[in-house]
């Protein structure tokens, strides 16, 4: 393989040509049905969903971002309400909680998983705590053992936007807290050919205020005792979720052998840090699977981030960043008045983590381009 081979970050176009007769089926089912929105679709989509998570209630939503925004407001969180949230986590979990008008409470991050700190969590739960929303960050559970039990009676609302498949012992996300939020955008293991999103509970009563939000809050049809939102998942995106539903397995485990190969990959080179957090010149940290991981993205970290990046894309490979600024450094929440240095791990991670390459479909020779591209970055930087 030669350095102008062009290895993307992702690449959907391998995956959807595999699955282009079930998507055509679906589509034509949805397309002879005439029910475009709600509907049967939608109805076997969420019994799918609810089977495969072990949940006993899944409603499709419009996005991720809507199944956070609409389990806070199935548990009236609003005005003068905190919610504790990781400041270092993609910006919906936070924007979901100012939607509503309530407080994101920032905690900082295990510097080995990019998840919460649950030590962190119950140093920050006070009078005003609502709710608490764990994030299973880059398809890794947080410690939601840990994390239940800090919260005692407080709601946890599971961000597992990045995380469906992933489990927690031997329970998947999404079916442990209050409520599971999951995201279909794309780029996720589980990609719509849109936007979408799941919300799970085993709670019957906060489920049916959840449906009747998720439609304007109408119950009956035309009659409004409280004001919802517009969160439907439309039956186009169900069926296709359908079909790729069953695909989800072997695309997880495609996603941990190539992990590993990576992990083979560094470690015969000699480039891997001895721990995680601490890498020095010369050296790549690697994921810390402590727990389940599914591998939404494979995040190393080095201490020259920004000039591996560079490296690798003049070698024809995508890298992505996740995430370059904390929560509580972004603009938005200026008045939350937090200052530099008050969660370090988050900001730390902000500055040294990159993104390589783990998607499915990814062959051998790209992952070896790959890894050998960034093990070449490594020992020149050991040189200076």
């Amino acid at each position: 393989m030669t350095t102008h081979t062009k290895v993307p970050l992702l690449d959907l176009t391998r995956t959807e040509p595999l699955l282009q007769a079930e998507l055509r089926e679906a589509f034509e089912r949805v397309l002879r049905s005439g029910q475009y929105i709600m509907g049967p679709e939608l109805t076997a989509f969420e019994s799918e969903c609810a089977a495969f998570i072990s949940a006993k209630h899944a409603l499709g939503v419009s996005s991720g971002t809507d199944a956070l925004i609409l389990a806070l407001m199935a548990l009236g969180i609003g005005p003068g309400d905190e919610v504790i949230c990781p400041t270092y986590t993609f910006f919906a979990t936070a924007g979901a909680i100012w939607r509503v008008g309530a407080r994101p409470v920032f905690v900082d991050i295990e510097p080995s998983t990019y998840n919460c700190d649950p030590a962190a969590i119950r140093a920050k739960i006070g009078s005003r705590t609502r709710a608490i929303i764990p994030v299973h960050l880059y398809g890794q559970s947080a410690d939601m053992d840990a994390i239940l039990a800090a919260a005692g009676d407080i709601p946890v609302i599971e961000d597992a936007a990045q995380a469906i498949g992933t489990k927690c012992g031997s329970t998947q996300v999404g079916a442990l807290g209050t409520f599971g939020c999951f995201s279909f955008f794309p780029s996720k293991n589980l990609g719509c050919l849109g936007d979408g999103g799941l919300l799970t509970t085993d709670d019957g009563s906060l489920a049916e205020k959840a449906r009747i939000l998720r439609v304007h809050g109408a119950e009956p049809k035309y009659h409004h005792h409280v004001v919802g939102g517009n969160f439907r998942l439309d039956a186009l995106q169900a069926a296709f979720l359908r079909a790729k539903l069953p695909r989800l397995p072997a695309g997880t485990a495609a996603r941990r052998r190539n992990a590993a190969k990576y992990r083979e990959c560094f470690e015969e080179a000699g480039v891997v840090a001895e721990s995680p957090i601490d890498v020095g010149a010369g050296e790549i940290g690697l994921p810390f699977a402590r727990r389940d991981h599914t591998y939404n993205q494979f995040v190393v970290r080095v201490r020259c981030r920004d000039e591996l990046r560079k490296w690798l894309a003049s070698r024809g490979i995508g890298t992505e960043v996740y995430y370059p600024v904390p929560l509580h450094e972004q603009e938005c929440f200026a008045s939350l008045q937090h200052r530099a240095g008050e969660f370090p791990h988050a900001e730390r991670a902000a500055r040294e983590t990159l993104a390589l390459p783990i998607f499915p479909e990814l062959s051998d020779g790209e992952l070896r381009h790959v890894a050998d591209s960034a093990i070449e970055f490594c020992r020149r930087s050991a040189r200076g």
